[in-house]
Order: structure tokens, then C-alpha cells, then sequence
């Protein structure tokens, strides 16, 4: 079973920038749809963006033109670059591998993202 390993969380001020990091195992990555999710304290977990095996991507509308989804095959690796921070944007991420529109594979420990100043 494919698994996902998160990095790159931290402490950030408000209008700063992060890029998280998200390392796959398993063969068939290059084909997989991926996607990064975020849960806040008191918040169901929310698809943030989304690329498929071909490099299209999608984008809540929170994060348009601030956030931006990459992938590097031969890496196995998904990364999300935020920038421009707010509070709001303060919670744990999750990467995933995503199946007709949803997460399939069990989550893993996750990312934190805080935003304060």
C-alpha cells in the first residue's frame, strides 16, 4: 500500500511563504491523482488543491493565485508552495492520493501550518 510522508509545516507571520513537501512510496506514482487537504481545530478536513497524473490542477477558492501545486515524478514527490499566508490558512495538511474526486489511502501524520504574527 502506498504511503505518504508530509514535511515543510512551520511557524509563519502573516504574508509570508511554505513549501510543503509530500514523499510517496509505491511504483506507480507518476499516474496517481494527488491532492493536499488541510483540517483546522474544530473543522472537517477540506481538499485545498489537486493535480492529476497528467498535471492538471484545481484549487479551493481560498487559495487561488496564493498556493500552487507541483509534482516531480521522478522524485515521487507532491509539493505545495503557499504564499502570502493568512490566519486562516493555519492548519494541519495531509497529501493523499486522490480516486474519482476522493482520498483513498489511509492518512498520514500530516504537516502543521501555523499563521500568526
Amino acid at each position: 500500500q502506498v504511503q505518504f510522508v508530509e514535511s515543510g509545516g512551520g511557524f509563519v507571520q502573516p504574508g509570508g511563504s511554505l513549501r510543503l513537501s509530500c514523499s510517496a512510496s509505491g511504483a506507480f506514482f507518476s499516474i496517481y491523482d494527488m491532492g493536499w487537504y488541510r483540517q483546522a481545530p474544530g473543522k472537517q478536513r477540506e481538499l485545498v488543491a489537486g493535480i492529476t497524473g497528467g498535471g492538471t490542477t484545481n484549487y479551493v477558492d481560498s487559495v487561488k493565485g496564493r498556493f500552487t501545486i507541483t509534482r516531480d515524478n521522478a522524485k515521487k514527490t507532491v509539493y505545495l508552495q503557499m504564499n502570502s499566508l493568512k490566519h486562516e490558512d493555519t492548519a494541519a495538511y495531509y497529501c493523499n492520493r486522490r480516486l474519482a474526486g476522493r482520498p483513498i489511502t489511509a492518512w498520514g501524520q500530516g504537516t502543521q501550518v501555523t499563521v500568526s504574527s
